[in-house]
């Protein structure tokens, strides 16, 4: 069952999806950061609203990118090549949280088992931020409280921060893990080259 004998030159990513993933990881931490400073949106001034907005805004572009990137991108890219919806996925997910049980890392290809789990996560909840965020920015005049819908959707919007934090700390965390284990994944994430071992 396990798909460790599998290449992991065969699931690298082109680099559009590189860009993408770039796009979102700045947009996504900056719009959480600048979330603390958006209160301020009650206000005539509201320099931490602005910044939330556009950081938003920019975010919601490229989680709108990556999910007509997942339909209709290259092969590898595509969430029917990794999103873990069939049993076979499924169970690559539960013999990784059994190897990590035994304090080692799971060897598969990229977006594979529970990394694909993960990345599917991340991809809802910045999906369901990037919607709710786009509501407001579209809907909302700062200046006065949100009411109605409108507070209805911000609510949504905050919760889904939380959510958004805990992928980051999931996968941030398994990014330096992998790190400290030799294996740096994360070089051509940001268009680097792989040290050869």
């Amino acid at each position: 069952m396990t798909a460790t004998n599998v290449s992991h030159d065969r699931m690298e990513l082109d680099g559009l999806t590189r860009f993408i993933h770039l796009g979102l990881m700045v947009f996504g931490i900056l719009a959480l950061m600048t979330g603390f400073l958006a209160g301020d949106y009650k206000h005539q001034q509201h320099l931490g609203f602005s910044f939330h907005r556009w950081f938003g805004i920019g975010l919601a572009a490229f989680v709108a990118l990556r999910l007509w990137h997942g339909f209709s991108g290259p092969r590898e890219a595509r969430f029917r090549e990794w999103v873990p919806y069939t049993r076979e996925r499924l169970l690559f997910i539960v013999e990784d949280i059994k190897t990590l049980l035994n304090f080692q890392l799971p060897e598969r290809p990229p977006r594979q088992g529970l990394s694909g789990l993960v990345q599917t996560f991340g991809l809802a909840a910045f999906a369901w931020m990037g919607a709710t965020g786009a509501l407001m920015f579209f809907l909302m005049t700062p200046g006065g409280k949100a009411r109605g819908f409108l507070h209805l959707i911000k609510e949504m919007h905050e919760a889904g921060w939380w959510l958004a934090l805990v992928f980051l700390v999931i996968h941030g965390g398994a990014v330096i893990l992998h790190a400290l284990a030799g294996k740096d994944l994360w070089r051509p994430m940001f268009f680097l080259q792989r040290r050869s071992n």
